[in-house]
Order: structure tokens, then C-alpha cells, then sequence
């Protein structure tokens, strides 16, 4: 089991979000989390990809109790293990594709030559061989959102959390990232976990879990 959440709650002042949720991935699972707005998905993606911190409960990803890990020990093990896809594109404007894909590699130590042909590679993955050297202005939605993909990917995480990947594309554009995502699943083998409103993609994972009032129902 990669991912192993137990009685997670938290609150936001009097307003509790997640009340005791449970929650548990296999390695190479798809996992799609639904739910209306304001359910609490959100929430329970940040703290399990240890962006933030339960009030209470216990959370191990790939073998690790990261409600242990402090400061540099769990931004070490965030940027080894975890990689992240928003609704938002978040790339850096003033980088090329490339640059933005190769940045949380070289923040890991990987030497620039080797960093780089990983970024070229996983570029290539994703279809954007001919767009390595194009700042993110100069690409479509899609073609931003694969930059982010590939980004995500290239610390090798064991665990993939997307909040809202396709919400801001197209239709066709949509269908193109989510055929993406089970392919580099077959390729890299990674787990991911998916926040959604799309039914579409909800009905292509492995498992659908949803969300109301922070519980799952």
C-alpha cells in the first residue's frame, strides 16, 4: 500500500473540513475523489500530499509516517516522492518547457547535463518534443498543462496528486490528458490520485470515492 491515511481531521477555525476520513491506495492505482464543492477534497489532497497538516489522525506514504518529517526532512521527502498537477498550470513564465520541467530536478541535486535529458525525455512522453525551447505563453492550455505533467513526473514520485487537471480545457483537450494520464501510468507505474468534477475522467480510474460534508459517503 503506498498510501495509508487513518481518522484525518481538520478544521478551519469552527468550521470542521475532514471528519475522521480514511484513506488508502495500492502502488499503480488510479484514484479518483468526487464530491460538490466545498466538500473537503481539496483539503484532503493538500495534506495528503503533505502540503498540509491534519489536526489530527496518521498519514504513511510509500512506507514513510510523514506527520514525523519537519522542515528539510519533509521537503526532501515532498520533492523525492510527490508530484503535483493543479488546475492551474503554475509554470514559471520567464522558462522555457524544458526549464520548467528540469527546475525540481536540479533542487534535488541532479546534475544540470542529467536533468535536462530526463526533461527532454519525459517531454518527448508527454508529445511536446517539437516545444522543449517555447515559454508558457507560447503554448495552448493542453500543451501547458503535458509542461506540468512532465514536471510533476520527473523526480520519479511514487505518488501523483492532481487537483482538477482538465477543469480549466476544452473537451477534446480533456480526453487528450486524461488518455495521458493512464499512459504514463502504464510507462512509469506511478499512483495517482485524483481530484475531480468530471465524470468522464472519475469513470476511467480504477476507484471512485466521494466526498460531502468531510466524510466520504
Amino acid at each position: 500500500m503506498i498510501i495509508e491515511a487513518k481518522g484525518i481531521h481538520k478544521s478551519f477555525g469552527n468550521l470542521e473540513v475532514l471528519k475522521g476520513i480514511d484513506f488508502c491506495a495500492d502502488a499503480h492505482e488510479i484514484v479518483a475523489i468526487m464530491g460538490p464543492s466545498g466538500a473537503g477534497k481539496s483539503t484532503l489532497l493538500q495534506i495528503l500530499g503533505t502540503l498540509s497538516t491534519p489536526d489530527s489522525g496518521s498519514l504513511q506514504i510509500d512506507g514513510e509516517d510523514v506527520l514525523r518529517l519537519m522542515g528539510d526532512r519533509l521537503a526532501a521527502f515532498r520533492g523525492r516522492r510527490i508530484g503535483f498537477v493543479f488546475q492551474a498550470h503554475h509554470l514559471l513564465p520567464e522558462f522555457s518547457a524544458v526549464e520548467n520541467v528540469l527546475i525540481p530536478a536540479l533542487i534535488a541535486g541532479v546534475p544540470m547535463k542529467e536533468a535536462r535529458a530526463k526533461a527532454v525525455r519525459l517531454l518527448g512522453e508527454v508529445g511536446l518534443e517539437a516545444r522543449l525551447d517555447h515559454k508558457p505563453a507560447e503554448l495552448s492550455g493542453g500543451e501547458q498543462q503535458r509542461v506540468a505533467i512532465a514536471r510533476a513526473l520527473v523526480n520519479d514520485p511514487a505518488v501523483l496528486f492532481a487537483d482538477e487537471p482538465t477543469g480549466n480545457l476544452d473537451s477534446a483537450t480533456k480526453q487528450e490528458i486524461h488518455r495521458l494520464f493512464f499512459a504514463l501510468r502504464e510507462k512509469w507505474g506511478q499512483t495517482i490520485i485524483i481530484v475531480t468534477h468530471d465524470p468522464e475522467l472519475a469513470a476511467l480510474c480504477d476507484r471512485t470515492l466521494t466526498m460531502r460534508d468531510g466524510i466520504f459517503i
